[in-house]
């Protein structure tokens, strides 16, 4: 899942028929840096000498492109200086405005542009007539829209061959990520397709698909050898083994289900769920889409199959998720928060189906350990504990408790993130304050060692750069709490290697099996159809006759096309259900027909649900 806001690709890219671009005449390859930048801005002023070096080394291989992003409210006069460029700009003398503008000492305001432009010989009459025109405001306001539409909220925001730069600004630096040596070239382009909105669902879908066809080709032996070699490491009671398909499932998905209660925690501390109205529609939307299958699965199968109604009760959602992220904009942030926060609910059905309904497999007293690790992590949130590591540990004892009594341990990610600590927002004063200190000790020291003239003496060497380190860092780790530094640290591990790990080691079903069994084309209709059809009847028509009753609140940012299609998805089944299937039926040749069923009927749900989000209109959102 990708949070709102936080776009870094360039969604309208360099256009030379609109943009302002300096340089990029070479033959080589360009190297193009693009600022949204404030003619007023301290930091921009900093930068451009920067820039200014950047130039000089790179020569006409950079290529400098500058968007108008004037904070009025910080710096009165702003704009007044962006429209003044522009208006500079209809006479061809764009750049040279730029460069005066920024190598004037503020204040700036109207008398003072006045006379730059006319140091530069402009056509006084003609820019006072073009300085006012409707056009030229306009064509900042495009400028501030496409800067927000970027998540742009301060300047200068760089942007580097199309990919946000949140790196240092210091010269090296910079040369270094446009230059692009292999290793960061091979991190750029990583980043670059970390952005696509639609990569995390094709990495998973891809993986998935690869294990089908491992299942069912000559690799087969070599891919059941793989997902069924067992890993044993140290535990209370001996030796945990486990095979690589069970840790994937139960270990590695645990930092899928800590990324997801991260998300859905901040929903309900601010955002689409905070509404308790809007909270309780996915719980019931998990109710209805595990009673509806249930009840059809039943309804073809009374006899000695009847036991396998509990097979199409669990949703994939890392699956689903990873179809509604291949729909962009189409699936809108409230409606991934819903999905999510219903599949909890669905796990936690789930769970309780296997506790009460197939007892054998759940050890009651490790449910005690649970508790007290549970308990212990309570009390750490509460004496304001924000170091992770009393978090961690207590959160390994609550996985091997999970997993001991029977339960699957990835829910252990689910705990650690409802008590991970979040701090209030720092106020920015002092920590401003702090980080300007320590920089103009560090730049004092630095003009002191130039003035000495001792080349054996560095920065580095100087006693003022550890204390410096120190301020800068834990300045800037205040920015995050605990929580956000765990979300932010391990999404990308989650996103592009936990879930494809797991994808490619549970995905693997095999498509043989006997329908000549008797009741066998029964369980295959009562799983598939169960999935695809009555799950999604069960979503969609509980929460529809809640909010009728005005006892839910649905995704405000959601067509009721996309809704429909949401809950299509969520007819993807989980590899619990071919758990299920293994402890519904004693026979297996019925527990191989239904995974078959959960496959297609997976696969049918998907389809439906892609067809309905590709009808479905695109959200609205204001700039």
């Amino acid at each position: 899942m990708s949070t709102p806001g936080r776009e870094r690709r360039l969604l309208r890219p360099v256009d030379p028929r609109r943009d302002h671009i300096r340089g990029g005449e070479a033959g080589e390859r360009p190297l193009t840096i693009l600022i949204y930048g404030d003619f007023l801005c301290p930091y921009c002023r900093r930068l451009r000498l920067v820039l200014d070096r950047l130039r000089a080394a790179l020569a006409e291989r950079m290529v400098y492109v500058f968007r108008h992003f004037p904070n009025e409210r910080a710096h009165p006069g702003a704009e007044l200086l962006s429209i003044g460029a522009e208006a500079a700009g209809r006479q061809g003398r764009y750049w040279e405005m730029h460069d005066a503008l920024y190598g004037r000492e503020p204040p700036i305001d109207e008398s003072t542009l006045l006379e730059i432009a006319a140091s530069l010989g402009l056509d006084m009459h003609r820019f006072e007539r073009d300085r006012r025109e409707p056009a030229l405001r306009q064509r900042v306001d495009e400028d501030l829209a496409d800067g927000r539409r970027n998540g742009v909220t301060g300047t200068p925001t760089i942007f580097i061959d199309g990919v946000r730069y949140d790196g240092a600004w210091d010269f090296h630096s910079m040369l270094e990520a446009l230059e692009q040596p292999v290793g960061a070239r091979v991190q750029r382009t990583a980043r670059a397709f970390a952005n696509l909105p639609t990569s995390a669902g094709l990495v998973l879908l891809a993986a998935g698909a690869a294990a089908v066809v491992c299942a069912n080709t000559p690799l087969a032996p070599f891919y059941r050898r793989l997902v069924s070699a067992q890993f044993g490491v140290a535990a209370p009671e001996g030796l945990l083994s486990l095979s690589i398909a069970s840790w994937c499932a139960e270990g590695l998905l645990a930092i899928f289900f800590l990324i997801l209660g991260l998300e859905i925690r901040r929903e309900l501390a601010g955002g689409s769920l905070a509404d308790r109205r809007a909270a309780a529609a996915p719980v019931l939307a998990a109710l209805g889409a595990v009673i509806a299958p249930a009840l059809f699965y039943r309804a073809l199968n009374a006899g000695p199959t009847a036991a396998g109604w509990s097979i199409p009760a669990d949703t994939g959602i890392a699956f689903t998720l990873a179809v509604l992220a291949l729909f962009g904009a189409r699936a809108s942030a409230g409606l991934k928060v819903f999905v999510a926060t219903y599949a909890v609910a669905d796990d936690v059905i789930a769970i309780l189906i296997l506790a009460v309904f197939y007892p054998h497999t759940l050890d009651p007293e490790w449910f005690l350990l649970s508790a007290a690790t549970i308990g212990a992590m309570a009390v750490f949130n509460r004496w304001r504990i924000y170091a992770v590591w009393p978090y961690v540990t207590a959160t390994i004892g609550l996985w091997l408790s999970l997993h001991f009594a029977g339960v699957s341990g990835a829910l252990s990610g689910i705990v650690l993130a409802a008590f991970l600590p979040l701090r209030p927002a720092p106020k920015a004063t002092p920590l401003l304050a702090q980080a300007a200190t320590a920089l103009a000790e560090l730049e004092h020291a630095e003009h002191e060692l130039k003035r000495a003239g001792d080349p054996r003496r560095g920065l580095r060497q100087e006693p003022v750069w550890d204390w410096a380190s120190r301020n800068l860092s834990a300045a800037a780790e205040r920015l995050l709490s605990p929580a956000e530094r765990v979300e932010s640290a391990v999404e990308p591990w989650s996103t592009y290697f936990v879930l494809p790990l797991f994808a490619f080691t549970a995905a693997g079903v095999s498509l043989h099996a006997d329908f000549n069994t008797p009741h066998a084309p029964a369980v295959f209709a009562g799983t598939a159809l169960g999935l695809a059809l009555a799950k999604p009847t069960g979503w969609i028509l509980t929460t529809w006759l809640a909010a009728k009753a005005r006892l839910v609140r649905l995704p405000g940012d959601t067509s009721a096309l996309a809704f429909v299609g949401a809950g299509l998805l969520c007819g993807i089944g989980d590899p619990l259900s071919l758990l299920m299937a293994d402890q519904a039926f004693q026979s297996d040749a019925y527990s191989a027909v239904a995974k078959i069923g959960v496959l297609a009927g997976s696969v049918l749900a998907a389809v439906l649900g892609a067809i309905a989000l590709s009808f479905s209109p695109k959200p609205t959102t204001a700039l």
